[in-house]
């Protein structure tokens, strides 16, 4: 990512618009808001601060991303993600991420590479304590390190979105005291591959990887995690 895209990315993160927009976006992806819930402007603004403008700003650019839609003369609704959407999501990332790695492996810097021998080596010392919110944190951080070393800043900016995209459903399911450290050895035997220079099996590992993820999801609590979300609103 060049220096002009970091400066824009930060620029629209503090503009009253990109504020209200991530601080949505969050909230939305958290769960805060339901599905087919109604998102007032007036109230968002005066939550948040600001004019009803940046508000509306800010719903045109979450419309864009299927978030919410924007019924005329009658307002803007939650659409969220869906068991679908997160099924989706995970089949574009299997394919995704297994082309991130294999770019990795031709891209990856000493200091990347370090940063992941780390990371993989913390991720062991807390799954043998039973820290899984710090394996939580750890596999966020171990993707953030692949999306940077495949050097594209075009497949970094779409995997990071999907990545936070399912981040309420992960956090639930990674919680379980079986998938932090098996994900931490898939996390190990694609680093290894791509340490070893060898780009088919770090992009069948990776894409293998996330094949894996939402397996356990489907296993350990998604129907769960949007059982209460489709419930009709009393």
């Amino acid at each position: 990512m060049s220096k002009y895209d970091v400066k824009q990315e930060v620029t629209d993160k503090f503009s009253l618009r990109g504020r209200v927009f991530h601080k949505l976006r969050e909230d939305i992806l958290s769960g805060k808001y339901q599905e087919h819930e109604e998102l007032k402007e007036v109230a968002i603004g005066e939550e948040m601060g600001v004019s009803r403008t940046p508000v509306r700003e800010a719903f045109r650019q979450l419309e864009l991303e299927g978030l919410i839609q924007i019924i005329p003369n009658k307002g803007a609704y939650v659409t969220g993600i869906t068991q679908k959407d997160v099924k989706d999501i995970y089949m574009i990332r299997s394919l995704l991420e297994g082309l991130c790695a294999r770019w990795a492996t031709e891209h990856i810097t000493k200091e990347q590479m370090e940063e992941m021998e780390e990371n993989v080596y913390l991720s062991k010392f807390h799954a043998q304590k039973g820290h899984l919110e710090q394996l939580a944190e750890l596999d966020n951080r171990f993707h953030d390190i692949l999306y940077e070393a495949c050097d594209s800043k075009m497949l970094e900016h779409q995997l990071k979105d999907f990545h936070q995209y399912v981040l309420r459903v992960r956090k639930k399911t990674l919680a379980s005291a079986n998938r932090g450290p098996k994900s931490n050895e898939e996390h190990e035997q694609i680093m290894e591959a791509i340490k070893a220079g060898n780009a088919d099996l770090a992009e069948q590992l990776a894409h293998q990887h996330m094949i894996n993820a939402y397996d356990n999801m489907v296993k350990n609590g998604l129907n769960e995690a949007y059982a209460q979300q489709d419930k009709p609103q009393e």
